[in-house]
């Protein structure tokens, strides 16, 4: 359990990887809320399964982010940990890519990033403590066959917390990046089943990762004694890309 008592927030927190490091940090001793926007039933059967209470708002609305983390703040107390995981696909090669998928997958991966840590980030510097952790995506280093969009998110991801993590850390603030690669959630089980064959033979440990292992990812970075990591991309692919 760490020392004080740390807030954590999980964006898209209650499924898939964000539910696995939400239930995590709760485990090690943080106080937790999630984040979710559409589905409700699945949210209040989290909430009531785990004890994690479950916060609605849109992560691609900066002032709803704002709000949201308002209502944290007076439920909980001020947020000492964002791990902003809400993450959506919308795949398609790019001479068939509509607008609507490119800026649909912008505002919900990247954008937010923004919102999320924006929302947060004068409360931290003012407490001279904070840990902003984003999930970005093996993708996100290597590309990826009809996801020019998602891809895009990602990367851009990666640039903003190094941009932030020098901007933080003379105010005990620490951004850092984990980058999983295919995790065993619904988002790749809806890959068709030959596509996830070949890229499970790219993976020299064979499989999936699963949610849990990322969640340890996160929990490394989150630490009191994690102060001196900043600006990195931690990579949980099994070897699928070593950078």
């Amino acid at each position: 359990m760490p020392k004080i008592q740390r807030i954590a927030l999980v964006t898209g927190g209650t499924s898939g990887i964000g539910a696995a490091i939400a239930g995590a940090l709760q485990n090690g001793g943080y106080r937790v809320a999630v984040n979710f926007n559409s589905d409700e039933a699945n949210a209040r059967a989290f909430e009531a399964l785990t004890g994690i209470t479950c916060f609605q708002w849109d992560v691609m609305d900066g002032a709803a982010c704002q709000a949201g983390v308002n209502r944290i703040n007076a439920t909980l107390g001020p947020i000492d940990i964002l791990v902003n995981n809400a993450g959506i696909t919308r795949d398609a090669m790019l001479h068939k890519m509509t607008s609507a998928q490119w800026t649909e997958v912008l505002h919900t991966n990247l954008d937010s990033c923004f919102h999320m840590c924006r929302a947060v980030i004068e409360s931290m510097r003012a407490r001279k403590f904070g840990r902003i952790i984003n999930i970005s995506s093996v993708n996100g280093l290597t590309g990826q066959i009809g996801q020019t969009n998602y891809a895009a998110a990602k990367a851009g991801m990666i640039g903003f917390t190094k941009s932030l993590a020098l901007e933080g850390a003379a105010h005990g603030i620490t951004a850092n990046v984990v980058a999983p690669g295919y995790t065993n959630t619904r988002m790749v089980h809806a890959i068709p089943a030959d596509v996830l064959s070949q890229i499970l033979k790219s993976v020299p440990a064979g499989r999936l990762a699963t949610p849990q292992e990322v969640a340890r990812a996160v929990m490394f970075l989150a630490e009191e004694d994690a102060a001196f990591i900043n600006g990195i991309t931690l990579s949980v692919n099994g070897g699928k890309f070593m950078n």
